[in-house]
């Protein structure tokens, strides 16, 4: 039996929150990657979730790679999270995930490898449940716990979930609940467990995904590291709109609300919201609610463009004002 090992404490930040900030990332990225004749459809100009490179007639290649440290504490959980995460971007391009291979880096003579083992089964679980196989990958002897899994799948690249595809007078659908990122922060500090908030992370975006294409929309990204402000921002801005959120609309998993005002906030949220600011009119809506739409989620849900059956509209495009997000 493995004694019980808080992974939270081994690691620095915790899931999508540990990402490089965007504002950074857009800096040390500019000029690097640029549109070339039979290049990727997705990923370059406009950094979409996943990359989509088109074969021939109805059939182009995902490509998408995402990894992390510890979210929770518990390791198949962890595991769990990691996939679903993984598998979302390429949900979040319309793609159908084949194959992934897990990224795993550990402190093999800090922690054991039992509990090594219990994070892969949970990434192969998820994977399984997803119709995806796993066949291998790479792992690395490393001072903290990351794990995650680089993903190929197929997609019509004539029916593309795009940034650059949104349009003014269009609804804005959410298919999960905001608040994981400061559910995670109050358990990497407390220990305290969040099943509903490890369910929505454990849950796969693939229904989201099917219906979206189903009803003809063009345009999603699923909520992560970035926040739903960051992620609508850079949608906003690929598609020349200006996105309006309802904040009222807008739902959130039980003691979200509690954990901001307890000041369970990343480092990472508080950074999201510093680079939207500045594109963003806010009206009287409060810091505390400024901070849950910034909210670095692990694992969230997609934003689509269009009214998805059983989603929550919190918001729509219109044509592109002064700013480029308005939230009221």
């Amino acid at each position: 039996m493995i004694s019980p090992v808080r992974l939270t404490q081994y690691a620095h930040g915790g899931g999508c929150a540990c990402k490089i900030p965007p504002g950074e990332l857009e800096t040390m990225v500019s000029g690097l990657l640029g549109s070339e004749v039979g290049g990727p459809l997705l990923g370059l100009e406009e950094a979409d979730d996943a990359a989509v490179l088109k074969i021939d007639k109805g059939r182009a290649i995902v490509s998408t790679a995402d990894f992390f440290t510890p979210v929770v504490d518990d390791a198949y959980d962890w595991g769990r999270i990691a996939a679903a995460n993984a598998l979302s971007d390429v949900y979040a391009v319309g793609g159908e995930p084949l194959m992934a291979l897990n990224l795993l880096g550990w402190p093999r003579d800090t922690l054991p490898m039992e509990l090594a083992r219990e994070v892969l089964r949970g990434g192969l679980d998820i994977a399984r449940l997803a119709g995806c196989h796993v066949a291998g990958g790479h792992s690395i002897d490393d001072p903290e716990p990351k794990y995650g899994m680089a993903v190929t799948g197929i997609a019509d690249p004539e029916r593309l979930l795009r940034l650059d595809a949104g349009r003014p007078g269009l609804p804005l659908s959410m298919t999960k609940p905001l608040g994981i990122g400061v559910l995670n922060t109050r358990h990497k500090a407390t220990g305290e467990v969040f099943p509903h908030a490890v369910q929505a992370m454990t849950t796969l975006n693939a229904e989201a995904s099917r219906l979206a294409l189903e009803h003809g929309f063009r345009s999603a990204t699923d909520v992560t590291g970035f926040g739903l402000l960051g992620h609508l921002y850079k949608l906003a801005r690929a598609s020349g709109v200006t996105a309006v959120v309802d904040s009222a609309a807008v739902p959130y998993l039980e003691g979200a609300r509690l954990a901001v005002r307890d000041g369970f906030v990343s480092g990472g949220t508080h950074r999201n919201l510093a680079w939207v600011g500045p594109h963003t009119e806010f009206g009287r809506v409060a810091e505390e609610e400024r901070l849950l739409l910034a909210d670095a989620q692990t694992s969230g849900g997609l934003l689509v463009v269009g009214e998805i059956p059983g989603a929550p509209v919190i918001g729509e495009l219109i044509e592109r004002k002064a700013c480029i997000l308005s939230v009221r």
